[in-house]
């Protein structure tokens, strides 16, 4: 059967509208996730409609590349705040990711500590609902009048309430200098201390992770005006000296190289097994990191995740039973997606309002049916 591949919003409709099953949601196909249905792409539905870098705003149509939107921005000498992941990498595929994309994954990097995640950049949105309805909410489309918070909702639904086709942000401008301090030789539970002194401190930490194994390191970002960059490098350094020694990376292109590698966890790319990604509170990376044992993990403190790699058929849930958070099966084979889920089972009152919201907007069941059946979705936060 031939992919859907509508070019305008009201084509878009009219395609839901006449769906007659399943559809397969795909932006830029890169994520992987295998969904039954007739693929509905959003690739032609691309262009910036609107930049205003006065305003620190940019309206993007769903299926443009996420590199155009960020190349637009950069030349202004602005950026989205919240640093998508580009998961190509870690799942080894192709594809082009969109900014459209991004919000239905409410893909969110280590700047989320201070700068928010997707959903908090997002201030307005349109899609189309399962019965084809076009929907508008936030920025500079309309008050919301539905009793629901739309723009929120849509980050993170994997189109499973809609089908996006615009989204609207607000951008921050680009810092002009950046640095990296790095600690060495720390345990998971001192890096967590060290990292939570860092981000309490009074020198505006954007980023903090730590990388166990036998050569575990941690490292800190900083970013600003390359005066202010200097003088908290220098100040953190004697902040944490309890801690250790920190090496100090002021080169521009290795911070980014770094935190980039950081961002898209491409340690795991090419590994065997099973990628998890396991989101709970700062406090408790340690408990997850002592439950996993020796496998493989990037515990990303600032982002609020731990990725781990464990052998195939591993059930990482069990490691965070009793803690706050929720584990996502980030890679693995169908046999195993189909067997455990790619998503964390909701708690009954939660599963409960997500079924009552794809009820409401998709009641015919079509939209990227099965995907988030008992997922972990926070409606407030990511």
């Amino acid at each position: 059967m031939q992919d859907l591949a509508p070019a305008t919003e009201t084509e878009l409709s009219e395609a839901i509208a006449n769906s007659d099953g399943p559809l397969s949601i795909r932006g830029g196909a890169t994520r992987g996730f295998a969904v039954r249905g007739r693929t509905l792409s959003t690739t032609r539905l691309s262009g910036i409609k609107l930049y205003e870098p006065g305003a620190l705003t940019i309206v993007a149509r769903a299926g443009t590349p996420l590199s155009e939107v960020e190349d637009a921005l950069a030349a202004e000498n602005q950026r989205l705040p919240f640093e998508p992941m580009d998961h190509r990498a870690i799942l080894g595929t192709s594809g082009t990711p969109t900014i459209g994309g991004a919000v239905a994954m409410n893909a969110s990097g280590p700047r989320r500590i201070v700068a928010g995640a997707c959903r908090d950049c997002l201030i307005g949105v349109r899609f189309v609902d399962g019965t084809g309805k076009i929907v508008s909410n936030g920025g500079r489309v309309m008050k919301n009048v539905t009793g629901y918070d739309l723009v929120k909702m849509m980050a993170g639904s994997y189109g499973t309430l809609g089908v996006l086709s615009e989204v609207s942000f607000k951008v921050l401008p680009a810092t002009p200098a950046s640095a990296t301090l790095s600690l060495r030789g720390l345990s998971p539970r001192a890096a967590v201390d060290a990292m939570s002194a860092a981000l309490g401190s009074p020198y505006e930490v954007s980023a903090a992770a730590h990388l166990p194994g036998a050569d575990p390191v941690t490292h800190l970002r900083l970013e600003g005006f390359e005066a202010s960059v200097a003088y908290r490098a220098e100040r953190l350094t004697a902040h944490l000296a309890r801690h250790g020694t920190a090496e100090v990376e002021t080169d521009a292109g290795k911070v980014a190289a770094l935190w980039e590698e950081i961002r898209d966890a491409r340690m795991f790319a090419g590994s065997g097994g099973d990628l998890w990604r396991i989101s709970v509170k700062p406090s408790d990376g340690p408990r997850v990191t002592d439950a996993l044992g020796d496998a493989p993990m990037l515990m990303d403190l600032a982002g609020g995740l731990v990725w781990a790699s464990v052998a195939e058929g591993t059930d990482l849930r069990a490691a965070i039973a009793g803690m706050p958070g929720h584990a996502t099966l980030f890679r693995a084979s169908d046999e195993m997606r189909a067997r455990m889920g790619t998503f964390h089972p909701a708690p009954p009152p939660l599963a409960a309002i997500a079924r009552g919201l794809r009820a409401r907007f998709d009641p015919r069941g079509i939209l990227n049916p099965g995907l988030m059946d008992e997922a972990a979705r926070d409606l407030e936060k990511a």
